[in-house]
C-alpha cells in the first residue's frame, strides 16, 4: 500500500520476529483459522500474546476492540492490524491477505464440486472433526482473556451484561459497544479503581516470558491517509469498472460488484449480522440462487479456514455459474468468485491503514484507555456469546439430537490444551483425524 513500515528498533536487544519469520506465521494461520471469528482471535491469542509472545494481552486487546468496531470480518481485520503493527504495510498485506487466501482455494473446488454434482462428503469427517477442537480452543480463549481483562468486579458486571445483552435481548453488537464505552468514560472518572486502565504495550504480564519491545508505530499523517485513501479505491474500482465495461453493466458480475461493495460498508458485527441481509436479497431480488443453495453455502463456508464471510464467494460463484452471460458456466462463475471476494476484503485494507496509527496514538492517553478496558470487558461478554452460538449448534445438529462425540472430544481438547499445554495444530490435527475415522466407521 504505502511505505510506511515502521523504523528498525535503535535497541540491539530487541526480539521483534523479522518479517519472513511472521511470513511463516501468517502462511500457517490461513491454514488453521477454523471456528469463525470466535475460533479465529483464539487461535491469534493463544499463537501470537501466549505462545510467541509478540504482543502483550492490553495491546492485542487494544487491536481486537479498534477491529470489532470495524465494518467486515473482525478476525481479518485484526490479522492485518497485527501484520501492520510488527511490520508496516507489508506485514499488514501479507497477514491479512494470506488469511484469507487458503480459503479462496478451497472453497473455489467447494463450489466447482457442489456445482457440478460433486460428492464431498469424503471430507465431511475431516470437518467434522475440527468443530470439538474449535470448541475447545474457544473456551481456553475466554478463560485466559477473561482472567485478564475482567480485573475488578465492575468489568465482571459489564462482561455479563454485554453477554445477556447479545444473546438474550439480541442487541445490536454496535450499540453494546456504544454504551460500554460510555460507561468507560464515567466510571473512569468517577471510579478510576473499578475501571483501571490497561497497562502499557511494554509492561504487560501476560503468559510466560518477556514480551518483545516494537520499534514505534508509524505515526498519522494527511498525506499518508490521502494517499491510502487514492490507492485503495483505485485498486476497490478500476477492476469492477473494467468488468462491466467488458461484460456489460447489466451483467450479474458488475451487479455482483456493486451490491458486495455496498455489503462490505454495513458488515458492522461480523458475517451473522450481515447474513440475512445477503440472502434477502441475493436469493429474493436478484434470484442468483435458491434459499437451499445459500444454506449450503454456509455450511461449506462453516467448514473451511477463514472467515465465516466467505460464503460470499460462494454465492458469487453460484450466480457465475447460473447466470455466464457468454462465457463458460465455470469461466463466469470463477470470475463472480474473484470479483465478490475482492469487493469484500479491500476495503478491509482501507480501514485498517487508515485508522490504525490513530488507534496506537490512543493508547497512552489515561481517559481513552479507561473506555477501552470498559469496551474490552463487553467484548469477553461478545465472544463468551459467539462460543455458546458456535457450541449450541454444533452439539445440537438438530432440534432432537445431541452429539456426544463432539462433547467428548471436545472435552478431551480442552483438557489436552489446558493441562498438558498441547498446540493448537497437534489438537486441530489430532481431532480431525477422530472425525474422521467416527465418520467413515459409524456413521
Amino acid at each position: 500500500m504505502t511505505n510506511d513500515s515502521p523504523q528498525a528498533p535503535e535497541s540491539p536487544s530487541s526480539q521483534a520476529p523479522s518479517f519472513s519469520e511472521a511470513l511463516r506465521f501468517w502462511i500457517k494461520l490461513g491454514w488453521i483459522s477454523f471456528g469463525g471469528p470466535a475460533g479465529q482471535i483464539a487461535i491469534m491469542h493463544k499463537e501470537i500474546v501466549e505462545r510467541r509472545r509478540w504482543l502483550s494481552e492490553d495491546h492485542f486487546l487494544h487491536a481486537l476492540n479498534f477491529c470489532m468496531l470495524l465494518p467486515g470480518p473482525e478476525a481479518q481485520q485484526l490479522a492485518t492490524y497485527l501484520g501492520w503493527r510488527l511490520h508496516g504495510a507489508r506485514g499488514g498485506i501479507a497477514a491479512g491477505a494470506l488469511f484469507v487466501l487458503p480459503s479462496i482455494f478451497i472453497l473455489w473446488s467447494l463450489s466447482w464440486l457442489y456445482m457440478a454434482g460433486g460428492d464431498v462428503k469424503a471430507i465431511q469427517g475431516l470437518f467434522y472433526g475440527l468443530m470439538p477442537a474449535v470448541i475447545a480452543i474457544v473456551i481456553s480463549a475466554v478463560k485466559r482473556i477473561g482472567s485478564k481483562a475482567l480485573r475488578t468486579p465492575a468489568l465482571w458486571a459489564l462482561a455479563v451484561c454485554s453477554f445477556v445483552a447479545i444473546f438474550h435481548f439480541k442487541i445490536s453488537f454496535v450499540i453494546i459497544i456504544i454504551s460500554a464505552g460510555l460507561i468507560g468514560l464515567v466510571g473512569g472518572k468517577l471510579f478510576p479503581k473499578h475501571f483501571p486502565a490497561a497497562k502499557g504495550h511494554a509492561k504487560a504480564d501476560s503468559g510466560e516470558g518477556p514480551v518483545i519491545e516494537l520499534p514505534p508505530a508509524h505515526p498519522a499523517s494527511f498525506r499518508r491517509s490521502a494517499k491510502i485513501l487514492v490507492l485503495c479505491l483505485s485498486l476497490w474500482w478500476l477492476p469492477l469498472l473494467l468488468c462491466g465495461w467488458r461484460l456489460g453493466w447489466h451483467s450479474v458480475h458488475f451487479q455482483e460488484g456493486l451490491f458486495f461493495s455496498k455489503a462490505a460498508l454495513v458488515t458492522v458485527g461480523g458475517a451473522y449480522a450481515v447474513l440475512p441481509y445477503v440472502s434477502q436479497m441475493a436469493v429474493d431480488h436478484f434470484g442468483w440462487l435458491s434459499q437451499e443453495q445459500m444454506i449450503s453455502g454456509l455450511g461449506l463456508a462453516e467448514t473451511t479456514p477463514g472467515p465465516l464471510i466467505m460464503v460470499l464467494q460462494f454465492v458469487g460463484f453460484v450466480a457465475g455459474w447460473q447466470h455466464p452471460g457468454g462465457l463458460s458456466p465455470l469461466l463466469s462463475a470463477t470470475l463472480g468468485a474473484l470479483i465478490t471476494t475482492w469487493v469484500t476484503f479491500l476495503p478491509c485494507f482501507l480501514f485498517v491503514f487508515l485508522g490504525a496509527p490513530h488507534v496506537e496514538g490512543l493508547r497512552e492517553r489515561p481517559t481513552i484507555a479507561s473506555i477501552l478496558t470498559a469496551i474490552t470487558a463487553a467484548v469477553v461478554g461478545v465472544i463468551l456469546n459467539l462460543a455458546i452460538w458456535f457450541a449450541w449448534h454444533a452439539l445440537r445438529p438438530t432440534p432432537h439430537s445431541f452429539d456426544w462425540f463432539v462433547l467428548v472430544v471436545a472435552i478431551a481438547a480442552l483438557i489436552a490444551m489446558e493441562r498438558f499445554k498441547a498446540g493448537v495444530v497437534p489438537t486441530l490435527t489430532a481431532c480431525a483425524a477422530l472425525g474422521m475415522v467416527w465418520h467413515l466407521i459409524v456413521r
